[in-house]
């Protein structure tokens, strides 16, 4: 589920130039995952993504934001976007947090689950800590829908 991607994902803690095709950026902690679940659905759904989508794109944000919370540095920053063909969902940790562990990828974690309904799935652990970018195709014939 890893690969090359023809875009630039921020690197670990670094928040950086929002992408172009920018739909959602959203900060979150262990208090905001509900409301970072409804805003993640609400604008995947209108990024054109059907529903079993638009399910798979939120559960995986909210298990990235979990691991952000429970393994790393307990709040960071979701960023959704357009690039050509695929919706884009990537969690940073936020770098002032001072946490940088990477986190476990084993089966029963949200790494697993997130790399089961992504389309690609890149991981960066660095000494700031984890940026993680999971990329879904919006339609089969890579038209918005």
């Amino acid at each position: 589920m890893t690969g090359d991607w023809d875009f630039q994902a921020a690197g670990p803690g670094d928040h950086g130039t929002a992408p172009e095709g920018l739909v959602l950026e959203q900060e979150f902690d262990v208090g905001s995952l509900y409301a970072l679940r409804a805003a993640v659905a609400a604008h995947a759904a209108k990024a054109g993504l059907g529903r079993q989508r638009v399910y798979d794109v939120t559960a995986a944000a909210h298990e990235l934001a979990a691991n952000t919370v429970m393994h790393g540095a307990g709040q960071g920053l979701v960023r959704l976007w357009t690039s050509g063909q695929f919706l884009l969902c990537q969690v940073t940790e936020d770098r002032d947090a001072g946490v940088a562990v990477p986190w476990p990828e084993e089966h029963g974690h949200g790494l697993w689950l997130v790399g089961q309904v992504a389309d690609q799935l890149s991981i960066d652990h660095g000494p700031a800590g984890t940026t993680v970018t999971a990329r879904f195709l919006l339609s089969p014939g890579g038209q918005v829908v």
